[in-house]
């Protein structure tokens, strides 16, 4: 990696750091930093990387789109091309195979709390803050809404989302919007600890795992209920599985692939 790098990455074994690199423009989302984080994701698809930590430099997260950029745009092609770009980052976080692990610091608002609504889970540092203020500029924060609303009660996003309010870390927790609330000092520390105990765990489960969640998301709930079953047949003729399940009736650690 270079210095000028938009996306920084650091290898912890089975876990990889995924690091936002504009920390004077608090990390906002260019069309230059959607394509790289982008790429970063959707090249760890299919390597042993088993966990995903996605976190920015300098004292935010992500301030949200490049509103600089926006702003010297005129052409609607151009606008939809922007959030076209953003809308493929968020599907490629939930088809990565990976669980990907938020790390969240300073802000992240409007697309950089939608980031943190689209990853699988989050774990934010005391003095984190969350907003969409979108509503604040005359412009709705309507694709980080698709995030929110799958994460949030309806009346908690909306009230987020009409009234551009930011909300502290201890309340995002309670809301649903991150797992966990550490200590500044401690938050390096404390996204890596739950990305390794994921690292930890069969990784067929975990993939045949997350990509039956957001499939099953939406369904109606006997559909969802047929298609899961469907999921863990698939699941219990895997080997792993007939090791873990081995492994628990002989009271023994579970050996899970190759290179574990």
């Amino acid at each position: 990696m270079t210095e000028g790098d938009l996306v920084l990455r650091a290898d912890h074994g089975e876990v990889v750091e995924l690091t936002l690199n504009r920390p004077t423009s608090r990390n906002a989302l260019s069309r230059a930093m959607l394509a790289a984080l982008t790429a970063a994701i959707a090249e760890l698809a299919g390597t042993p990387t088993r966990a995903i930590i996605l976190g920015g430099a300098g004292e935010h997260f992500c301030a949200g789109h490049d509103l600089k950029e926006l702003a010297a745009l005129t052409d609607p092609a151009d606008y939809r091309a922007v959030f076209d770009d953003c809308v493929n980052l968020m599907a490629t976080l939930v088809e990565a195979p990976q669980p990907v692990i938020a790390r969240v610091q300073g802000v992240a608002t409007a697309a950089g709390c939608q980031l943190v609504a689209a990853c699988d889970l989050a774990v934010a540092a005391r003095d984190a803050r969350f907003a969409t203020p979108g509503v604040n500029l005359g412009l709705f924060c309507s694709t980080p809404m698709v995030a929110l609303s799958r994460n949030l009660g309806r009346k908690q996003a909306m009230e987020m989302l009409l009234t551009g309010e930011p909300v502290d870390a201890e309340r995002a927790r309670q809301m649903g919007l991150i797992n966990r609330v550490v200590e500044t000092a401690e938050l390096g520390d404390a996204a890596r600890a739950l990305a390794f105990k994921v690292a930890q765990k069969s990784e067929v489960a975990v993939r045949f795992g997350k990509a039956a969640f957001y499939q099953q998301l939406d369904m109606p709930v006997m559909e969802a209920y047929r298609f899961t079953a469907g999921i863990m047949v698939r699941n219990m003729l895997e080997a792993e599985a007939r090791e873990g399940i081995d492994a628990f009736l002989a009271k023994r650690q579970p050996r899970w692939g190759a290179g574990r």
